[in-house]
């Protein structure tokens, strides 16, 4: 048997070392990606053409703003702000009907990083399931929200006030009723 000098040995586990990366570098890729939650699309999409010559196409999302809040009754601030600037255009304009469509009491679980883990209704329009579907698949939609720097996880809560045309405003930044 033939006598491998120190620096032989040396060489050779180096060089397992480094194949031995190789090999987990190349598996690493092999996994499948993680499953989005139900009703999102799994890869990103391109905003859509306009189908006005010479229109501005539609610019994607801007990541969420840092929320600084202290409490979760400040984050619900920031969160319904957040939820207004993803749906602009479905936000009432003006003081409310009388006359709601639909109420909805709805408690958010969002993580450190902005992403929402759950959803609890305190109070659901049980009469307008469709609302109750829409107000959750908006605020899914709307993930992530601005992370809770200063308090890691939070659990607001905030009251959906639904117009007969499906258009909303949020208690926190109501403009009121007639």
């Amino acid at each position: 048997m033939m006598k491998q000098t120190r620096s032989a040995r040396h060489s050779l586990r180096w060089a397992l070392a480094g194949f031995s990366t190789a090999i987990a570098t190349l598996l690493a890729g092999c996994g499948t990606a993680p499953t989005p939650p139900a009703g999102q699309s799994a890869t990103p999409t391109a905003p859509q053409a306009s189908s006005k010559p010479g229109a501005p196409a539609p610019t994607p999302a801007a990541p969420p703003k840092i929320s600084t809040a202290t409490t979760p009754r400040d984050y619900r601030r920031d969160a319904a702000r957040h939820l207004y600037e993803r749906n602009a255009s479905r936000i009432y304009q003006g003081k409310l009907q009388p006359n709601l469509y639909a109420v909805g009491v709805l408690e958010v679980h969002v993580d450190r990083q902005g992403l929402v883990t759950g959803l609890h209704w305190m109070r659901a329009p049980k009469h307008a399931p469709e609302v109750i579907a829409e107000i959750e698949r908006t605020v899914y939609a709307a993930s992530p929200f601005p992370p809770p720097s200063r308090l890691g996880h939070v659990t607001y809560t905030d009251t959906w006030l639904w117009d007969k045309s499906g258009q909303f405003q949020l208690d926190t930044l109501t403009e009121g009723q007639l």
